[in-house]
């Protein structure tokens, strides 16, 4: 298996370029089945879950013409010939559940397995299967929630639909199916997250009606056609704040360019409380852990825009070394503390009670073997690695692959001290 080899380093310094965002090109490569003329897809990171979205498109049918070393993506579906999504595909991302929507506008009939992806909680897709029943759909499901979920559809007719909770693929994949239904949906308590608007934006130049994204209240008007486009996706605000905890944990100085800051408020908020100077300038976001001493905080995971799950565990890697105890919740995934062992495997001593974790801080980390346990969370144990004493051996980091890319040409370009280990 292959390894990141990372030693503690230096002050990271210099600049790095946020890629395109990995949770706002899937939903808009599944959004391409929507018409049968060319879709261009621009800012397209080079990631391993890009990849299967690609290969999935092309078994449904699509022809993908994936220049990733120009972050390029073209996607042509003229006959979407099959309606069931291949199991050994679908298993290695939960994006995969994305295509549902467009498959049942554009065939009337959807098979798709219960997607896999990192293992971070329940993730239940009974939200998204609710939208859809909402629009007509019927859907068929084993017993024991094992097999795969076939649904079929005559006519998508739109309606209202209440989220229990505001699920960011439940509302893409209503948003989708709804694009095409007859007359209009409306989607309350829908998800906010920026990812969200982009898709809209992409169905817009589409030709499609959707008003109200990222707002709790999304009104889709059903067209009955929607044509190509070229699309340039936004940059990756989870990268981005991955990019601004490393340059605070090793007391550094960073210019983060492609960024939006609106995106990254809750992280900026937390950061700058720990001590950190954060400014605009002309060419990007300056982010420096060189001016203060870096203290604890406490944060909540939320909805956005809250505080977002998918920064909580780079952001206790910070905390782990602040000074003074800082307190984390996790409100959105159960299972999001499963790097706090790695944690402690390099000393920080953490403790965890439900969906809290108490973090004592101001520990000095020692080198180990950890694993990335999942997407964040690997990316989490690089940066632990950056500021602990010795070699720290991060294992499982195809999940890194999954959503950064160039992620140590990106961090080495900065002064860290890290190598990749192929597989032998």
């Amino acid at each position: 298996m292959a390894k990141f080899l990372v030693q503690k380093s230096a002050p990271l310094k210099g600049e790095v370029e946020i890629s395109g965002a990995k949770n706002a090109v899937l939903p808009i490569m599944a959004a391409a089945l929507l018409t049968d003329d060319k879709c261009t897809i621009m800012e397209t990171p080079a990631l391993r879950d890009v990849d299967v979205m690609c290969r999935l498109l092309r078994s449904l049918g699509a022809e993908v013409n994936d220049k990733l070393d120009e972050n390029i993506v073209e996607i042509e579906a003229k006959d979407v010939v099959e309606s069931e999504a291949p199991f050994e595909l679908v298993k290695k991302m939960r994006a995969s559940i994305l295509v549902i929507g467009p498959l049942l506008a554009r065939t009337g009939k959807a098979i798709i397995p219960l997607p896999g992806g990192c293992a971070i909680g329940k993730r239940p897709i009974e939200l998204h299967l609710k939208g859809l029943r909402a629009l007509g759909v019927e859907i068929k499901e084993d017993a024991d929630h094992q097999g795969p979920l076939e649904a079929r559809v005559d006519k998508l007719v739109g309606n209202d639909v209440y989220l229990d909770f505001p699920s960011v693929g439940a509302t893409e994949v209503i948003i989708m199916a709804a694009a095409l239904a007859e007359g209009t949906t409306i989607i309350e308590n829908a998800a906010q997250e920026p990812e969200i608007v982009d898709l809209a934006n992409f169905l817009n130049k589409m030709g499609a009606r959707i008003k109200g994204a990222g707002t709790d209240t999304v009104k889709i008007e059903g067209v009955e056609r929607l044509h190509g486009v070229s699309h340039h996706v936004i940059p990756d605000r989870i990268e981005a704040g991955t990019f601004m905890v490393a340059s605070v944990i090793t007391k550094g100085n960073i210019l983060i360019r492609n960024i939006l800051p609106d995106h990254v408020k809750p992280v900026t908020a937390k950061l700058r409380e720990c001590g950190a100077e954060i400014y605009m300038t002309d060419e990007g976001m300056v982010v420096r852990g060189d001016v203060n001493p870096i203290v604890s905080t406490d944060i909540k995971t939320m909805p956005y825009p809250g505080f977002p799950t998918d920064m909580q565990s780079p952001f206790m890697a910070l905390l782990a070394v602040s000074k003074g105890p800082s307190v984390v919740i996790e409100t959105v995934f159960e299972n999001r503390f499963m790097h706090v062992a790695e944690f402690n495997r390099m000393g920080a001593n953490i403790k965890t009670d439900g969906n809290c974790a108490i973090i004592p801080g101001a520990k000095q980390l020692q080198g180990a073997q950890v694993v990335a346990t999942d997407l964040r969370a690997g990316a989490a144990v690089v940066l632990t690695g950056l500021v602990a004493e010795g070699t720290t051996e991060v294992s499982d980091i195809y999940h890194i692959d999954r959503g950064y890319e160039k992620f140590v040409e990106k961090f080495r370009g900065l002064g860290a001290t890290i190598i990749r280990i192929e597989d032998n």
